[in-house]
């Protein structure tokens, strides 16, 4: 059985930093998208990075965290790593990791990515940003 746990959430101050993790077992992703998702109270799930763990690592990143969030990955770990900088009150949400278990590129319509194409979920991990 295919599990993504998430760690790393906390609270920081505005213009603080917080590296996340997912860590994938029972099943190794070469070939995959993995998304990262948030989703604050009230608030629509928003996709706001993925990255391809096949060849080249192509990524992608909402304009709401571009050039403040940063996705890595180790191969030998299973597990991926969104570097999140600079961060502000309105990124404060539950943050979730999702992989796509079919094979291929991540898919970005319109600049979004969509959880519909993301079928394995890990439980989440709370971010919590004070101004």
């Amino acid at each position: 059985q295919v599990q993504l746990v998430e760690s790393g959430g906390g609270s920081v101050q505005a213009g603080g930093s917080l590296r996340l993790s997912c860590a994938t077992s029972g099943y190794t992703l070469r070939s995959n998208c993995v998304g990262w998702f948030r989703q604050a109270p009230g608030k629509e799930r928003e996709g706001v990075a993925a990255i391809y763990t096949g060849y080249g690592g192509s990524t992608y990143y909402a304009d709401s965290v571009k050039g403040r969030f940063t996705l890595s990955k180790d191969n030998a770990k299973n597990t991926l790593y969104p570097q999140m900088n600079s961060l502000k009150p309105e990124d404060t949400a539950m943050y979730y990791c999702a992989a796509d278990s079919r094979f291929g590129d991540c898919t970005v319509v319109a600049g979004r990515l969509s959880p519909e194409d993301f079928g394995i979920w890990g439980q989440g991990t709370q971010v919590t940003v004070s101004s």
